[in-house]
């Protein structure tokens, strides 16, 4: 009983120990008020990230102006680079406050990463690859890339990791120390490469008439089209027919659906001028092979 009574004698001190709650008081005031503080400094460092990027993007910086698709990568970029910064800081005062002594814990983190650094090369190399890929501004999010053999929509770049997300829905999550070497297909213009065959019948010249004329239709009417369609002329002699080859550039990314139209304009075109395009045609010949006539018959095949 004397072992409890003095267990009981020392909680009753603590709880009634004025000084102490003062102090505990006084450390949660602390703790609060410093989070609170990180909290407000976040958010008022990611608004004046938000609006220097869209100055950057009006143009009111001519020296230093940004494009969108830059814009938003390098926004997502320096904003999370502050927001860890100031939490660190605020952590690190909490455990100040709480009477720990967090140097020598970051000492130990700093021997216990070097260690780990000298088996990590793979996870610097990405890195430092990721760093030089945003500031290098070699793509950015919502690009359309070819990576390593893969093509699609870039979801995210990170310090290690880019995910790519292809046309059919696969997403491709590639580390950047394995990025050598890309093709972005969102920064320039495309070429629309199209290619009419005729028949050799048909009035070359007429024919050529014909897709001139087209061209100044598919300007006006096709705004992907950034220029006046060109018609090369006569690409190569096929064995049934000529071939007739079409150029027009088109904005990024727009050269697939600007050839589709291209092809169904001329398909259209070529049946109200009777102009041929020749296609396999299977012809039945009746033969007699002496044993009487119209009991068989040789399948003949020509192109027309």
């Amino acid at each position: 009983m004397n072992m409890l009574d003095g267990y009981y004698a020392e909680f009753i001190h603590y709880v009634t120990n004025v000084e102490k709650w003062i102090f505990l008081g006084k450390t949660v005031l602390k703790i609060i008020i410093i989070l609170l503080a990180a909290r407000i400094v976040v958010s008022i460092a990611t608004v004046a990230i938000n609006r220097i990027f869209q100055q950057r993007e009006g143009g009111k910086f001519q020296r230093i102006q940004l494009d969108g698709r830059r814009s938003g990568t390098m926004r997502t970029l320096v904003t999370n680079l502050i927001k860890y910064t100031v939490y660190f800081i605020a952590f690190y005062n909490v455990f100040t406050f709480l009477g720990f002594d967090p140097g020598p814990l970051l000492a130990s983190a700093g021997v216990l990463g070097l260690a780990i650094g000298f088996g990590a090369q793979n996870l610097i190399r990405d890195i430092i690859t990721g760093f030089f890929i945003i500031f290098e501004d070699q793509f950015a999010v919502g690009d359309v890339v070819t990576i390593k053999g893969v093509t699609g929509t870039v979801q995210e770049i990170g310090l290690r990791i880019t995910r790519i997300k292809t046309w059919t829905g696969e997403v491709h999550i590639l580390p950047n120390g394995s990025i050598s070497e890309v093709t972005n297909l969102s920064v320039e213009n495309s070429m629309a490469v199209v290619d009419v065959s005729v028949s050799y019948d048909a009035d070359i010249n007429f024919v050529l008439r014909t897709l001139e004329e087209m061209t100044l239709v598919w300007e006006r009417e096709m705004e992907d089209i950034v220029r006046t369609p060109t018609v090369l002329g006569v690409e190569r002699f096929g064995s049934s027919d000529i071939v007739i080859r079409i150029i027009a550039e088109c904005k990024p990314l727009t050269h697939q659906s600007v050839m589709r139209k291209i092809r169904a304009d001329i398909k259209k075109a070529f049946d109200e001028k009777g102009i041929e395009i020749p296609y396999p045609r299977m012809v039945m010949i009746p033969q007699n092979d002496g044993t009487g006539p119209g009991e068989s018959v040789a399948a003949k095949q020509r192109d027309q």
